[in-house]
């Protein structure tokens, strides 16, 4: 039998493919690992300790880590073996949306992992009469540590553990995962044991590794998206190791040899441009073969060029693309892409260099995955995100948006039927919010988000998401952001790539000072300006960026400029730089 509630996932991976390694954690510079069995014995004690301490079945209980631990899912195992529901949260939220959160969700207990978000929490617990007390993965002064919970633990209450497990049914709310959004206050997405269960159970049919492989994890556990391949890594039978930080990934894929790992877009586009720099850096023969290759894989197509193409791409992927998976571990034999739309030319790319990138759509009130790509050679297909998965169905409405129906759909926003009731069709369909296009074979094909689509005063649609793609292929361009709302042209606001900046004012003997300074540096401006005016040809009169504005900031989650899954806050980011905006129009 295959999980349907959450908290199955772990006993049916003890069953079938029971490993030493399930879960890893570095710390201290080693490798900790622990069992299959051990997961699942730590996770029934946990669940012990809190029927101990008066946790009722629907209890919320949250889970807030910095990075990605073992903690985390033992957490996660044992809340809901006692029947609770647990509160994944985002650690770099504001202040206010912890408040926000914990009030909505009556959340009684919080997991957390550090003495950082120890003093977040602590700040808001007087305004949250809810929470009773607050426990850490590590010790930290003032803090209850997890460890008081293990010791509650009665093996009296065992019978109690079990009565609780039996009766949790699939379709039984399992937890509430609250929405950032790019505006506006949380939402509470109501997500049941089915929803999650069947989507991991039919997302597993898409990897293309199984019993023995590894994989390296450091997307948020609170976001369903890498959550659920975690349900799927148990599924399978893949070991997954927790990466220290965003800061060591390379090293670490470097030291496990994962065949699998998550990545967003903006992750994978850092890559490259790393990547590619360093082929700017070679000289002679070196730097001619590196661009030879990267052309190659520019113009690749799963099948139909000739043999001498690929003849050519054999030799390119021994002599140059060969380092290039050797950078990604030299093992990985799957990226699985989400949480945003990949450039397609990076796509290509990445193809045609035999890295095997499984872009991936959904939502986190689809729990999330909607289509994945298949494997390359087994059915992939370029510039899009794949077929359904199994029990999932889609179409378009009249204006192109993305409807969905499955078992995955969400049971509803937290409170909410009102917010409900906006996403969901007379029929039961569930609007995503996207636009798209269905291709032969049921593939689908993102084009842009419905709300962000704007009009210019012209009358002429803008949709941007596609043209930021294009501009972020520019070595210079770190983030951007197309706007002119009403206006009579569309413009661009950059968020420069800072280090690749640097250099190329090295190369040109331009002093380097601050990037408030350098933003304004004419020269600047117009080596950035001819990057944007290059890309002209690729869109319609109407689309043409005419003027830009450089920013002296990096765009981050915690200054406000992008949501936790790297996606663009696009109100804020226009409030924030609002006078250059407009100062644009007034020239």
């Amino acid at each position: 039998m295959k999980p349907t509630r959450l908290f199955d996932f772990a006993y049916y991976a003890l069953e079938q493919h029971p490993r030493p390694d399930a879960l890893n954690t570095k710390i201290g510079g080693k490798w900790e690992s622990l069992s299959t069995g051990d997961y699942v014995a730590k996770a029934e004690k946990l669940a012990l300790g809190l029927i101990a301490m008066g946790i009722k079945p629907g209890d919320k209980i949250a889970i807030i880590s910095t990075n990605n631990r073992t903690e985390w899912n033992i957490c996660d195992q044992g809340i809901l073996s006692a029947g609770g529901i647990d509160v994944p949260v985002y650690p770099t939220i504001s202040s206010e949306d912890y408040k926000f959160i914990f009030n909505d969700a009556e959340v009684k207990y919080c997991f957390l992992s550090d003495a950082d978000l120890f003093q977040k929490v602590k700040a808001i617990q007087s305004e949250v009469p809810s929470l009773q007390e607050i426990y850490s993965f590590v010790p930290v002064d003032g803090c209850a540590h997890w460890d008081e919970v293990f010791d509650k633990a009665d093996e009296g209450n065992r019978e109690e553990l079990t009565k609780r497990m039996a009766a949790v049914k699939p379709e039984d709310l399992a937890t509430l995962i609250y929405t950032s959004g790019t505006t506006g206050t949380p939402k509470g997405v109501m997500l049941s044991h089915h929803n999650v269960s069947s989507n991991a159970v039919a997302s597993a049919e898409r990897l293309p590794v199984g019993p023995g492989a590894k994989s390296l994890s450091f997307l948020p556990l609170c976001h369903s998206y890498e959550r659920v391949l975690v349900y799927i890594y148990m599924t399978t039978g893949v070991g997954t190791y927790y990466a220290e930080s965003m800061e060591t990934i390379g090293d670490n894929l470097r030291e496990i040899h994962p065949e699998v790992f998550t990545a967003v877009p903006r992750l994978l586009e850092k890559v490259f441009d790393r990547i590619m720099d360093k082929g700017k850096a070679l000289t002679g023969v070196k730097k001619g073969l590196f661009f030879w290759a990267v052309g190659l894989a520019e113009k690749y197509e799963h099948s139909g060029k000739s043999p001498l193409y690929y003849l050519q791409l054999k030799l390119a992927r021994k002599l140059i693309f060969s380092k290039w998976q050797e950078a990604l571990g030299g093992k990985t034999q799957a990226i699985a892409s989400g949480a945003a739309a990949l450039n397609p030319r990076l796509a290509r790319i990445f193809a045609g260099a035999g890295v095997n990138i499984q872009e991936g759509y959904g939502l986190t009130e689809t729990s999330p995955v909607l289509t994945v790509n298949l494997p390359t050679g087994r059915g992939h297909k370029l510039g899009t995100v794949g077929t359904p998965i199994e029990g999932v169905e889609l179409k378009l409405d009249s204006d192109g948006e993305i409807l969905a129906k499955g078992p995955n759909i969400m049971m509803g926003y937290y409170g909410r039927p009102d917010l409900t009731a906006e996403v969901m069709t007379e029929d039961g369909w569930f609007r995503t919010g996207d636009i798209g296009e269905i291709l032969p074979g049921g593939y689908l094909r993102i084009t842009d988000r419905k709300k962000e689509i704007f009009k210019t005063a012209g009358g002429k649609y803008i949709a941007p998401q596609n043209m930021e793609n294009v501009y972020k292929e520019s070595a210079f361009i770190e983030q951007c952001m197309v706007a002119g709302e009403n206006r009579k042209f569309p413009v661009l606001i950059i968020q420069p790539q800072f280090e690749f900046l640097k250099s190329w004012c090295a190369r040109k003997d331009i002093a380097w000072t601050t990037p408030e300074e350098m933003v304004q540096d004419t020269r600047i401006i117009a080596r950035i300006q001819k990057e944007v005016d290059g890309k002209y040809a690729r869109f319609g009169k109407w689309e043409a960026v005419k003027k830009i504005v450089i920013t002296e900031d990096a765009w981050t989650i915690p200054a406000g400029h992008l949501t936790p899954t790297m996606k663009l806050r696009r109100k804020p980011i226009l409030a924030m730089y609002q006078d250059a905006y407009e100062a644009l129009y007034n020239d």
